[in-house]
């Protein structure tokens, strides 16, 4: 059996120290011999004296500014198309860096190619103009109904 490296002097020194304040590695420095800053925590802990000390504030490091919180994304409001689909996607006059919010952004042409934009027409439903939402957002064809019948439940 080894001895214990906590010898009766070294905790009443530990206490003292403590007591006016020195840190962890502070009192590790002044006991050595074998004695580390982690030793220093975990006799304070289990001798109850974490639980604070007197005259000493627990020194954290400067918090760093919280990020500005951002606005809520604001709703576009629905519009109906001005022009018919053909003119509108004729137009495709916005590119993926010119594209606003509340601009359709449908992909007109090969994504590649240099003539590749987007609609760019004010958007009606989701991300999209009226008639390119009538062709993304179709409606759902598993409706109760169907399930029962493909489940064999009516």
């Amino acid at each position: 059996m080894t001895a214990s490296a906590w010898t009766d002097d070294r905790i009443g020194r530990l206490k003292k120290l403590w007591l006016e304040g020195q840190t962890a590695e502070q009192i590790a420095r002044d006991l050595a011999n074998g004695i580390t800053r982690s030793a220093v925590l975990g006799k304070v802990h289990r001798m109850g004296l974490s639980a604070g000390r007197p005259g000493r504030q627990a020194a954290r490091p400067a918090a760093s500014p919280k990020p500005p919180r951002l606005a809520p994304p604001r709703q576009c409001a629905p519009r109906p198309i001005a022009a018919p689909p053909e003119v509108a996607m004729a137009r495709g006059l916005a590119t993926l860096v010119s594209v606003r919010r509340c601009e359709c952004r449908w992909p007109l042409g090969e994504p590649g190619a240099a003539d590749f934009s987007l609609c760019g027409q004010p958007v009606s439903r989701g991300a999209f103009c009226a008639s390119h939402a009538a062709v993304a957002y179709r409606p759902a064809r598993d409706t109760p109904r169907t399930l029962d019948r493909l489940a064999r439940l009516d």
